[in-house]
């Protein structure tokens, strides 16, 4: 499976696909050893309410940081579809009130997001996306994806970062998934992340959206080497927030429903490459934007 060049030559960062439901991100550690990628979902990129001005000044900053770029699900909103009972006339943008709407999101998508295709990674469905793939059989992450050249994720999978340096290597596996179920008014989806922790042994990275919620939980863990020594080993699990806001405007259907304001923004995951005592570590740590 050939490797995509997806970094700038300063920063190299290459991506192939292993299986339908995973990639491989390869780290050439040279002089750069420190990596940063920027997580985002829920965009809800056509939606009215999709505060697009704070959006374009994150993908600014991956621009400039020479971040990777990786969207888990609902780029698009893709409500006022015909025959979607979840339409309305007031949550559509002028540049998609046409008659090939489908194909108007797709159009203006890619030109969107074109200043920032060799920073993205991968671009995964979520339920929005499925519901049109459903309904309408038309795959508009696909689209898009074809569009870029970026790779197309699944709705759950795995993203490996092998981290490479002479004779060394390091790899961190993220486990993701759009996301299920409301959340909870009070525990903000946390409570799924002691769940997950149980059946993704593998995974170092834990991501999801869709509930709109944004926090950074990491939860320790305990190992044995080879050698019978005890180690620990911290698995962040990373919940992305959204870009539309649909509370500000005092009315609407997540207001009339009593749903609270909900955490705009992504998330920073941020890696370093090192060598302290014959060991190969690759540190993790994780900032909102």
């Amino acid at each position: 499976m050939p490797w995509t060049q997806s970094r700038k030559k300063t920063n190299p960062m290459k991506v192939r696909k292993l299986r339908p439901y995973s990639i491989e991100v390869k780290h050439d550690c040279g002089e750069v050893k420190k990596f940063s990628y920027l997580l985002l979902s829920d965009v809800h990129w056509d939606n009215p309410h999709c505060n697009r001005a704070l959006l374009q000044q994150h993908l600014d900053a991956a621009k400039a940081r020479g971040a990777g770029i990786m969207i888990f699900g609902d780029f698009f909103c893709a409500m006022q579809g015909k025959y979607d009972p979840r339409g309305a006339k007031n949550n559509i943008r002028p540049e998609h009130d046409v008659a090939n709407y489908f194909d108007a999101l797709v159009d203006t998508a890619t030109e969107y997001l074109l200043p920032y295709r060799e920073n993205i990674l991968l671009i995964t469905p979520g339920n929005h996306e499925t519901s049109i793939l459903k309904r309408q059989e038309t795959d508009l992450t696909g689209r898009l994806c074809a569009a870029l050249d970026v790779e197309r994720g699944t709705y759950s999978g795995w993203v490996m970062l092998r981290y490479r340096h002479i004779n060394y290597s390091a790899v961190k596996n993220i486990s993701y998934h759009h996301g299920y179920g409301g959340g909870g008014p009070v525990t903000k989806d946390v409570i799924q992340a002691s769940r997950k922790s149980v059946y993704l042994p593998d995974a170092h990275i834990v991501v999801s959206g869709h509930t709109h919620d944004r926090w950074i939980f990491p939860i320790q863990r305990v190992k044995l080497n080879k050698g019978g020594e005890q180690m620990l080993e911290e698995q962040l699990h990373l919940k992305l927030g959204t870009y539309k806001d649909e509370f500000t405007d005092g009315g609407g259907w997540a207001v009339e429903r009593g749903m609270p304001p909900k955490s705009l923004g992504g998330v920073w995951l941020n890696t370093e490459f090192t060598r302290k005592k014959e060991q190969t570590i690759v540190r993790m740590s994780a900032e909102l934007t």
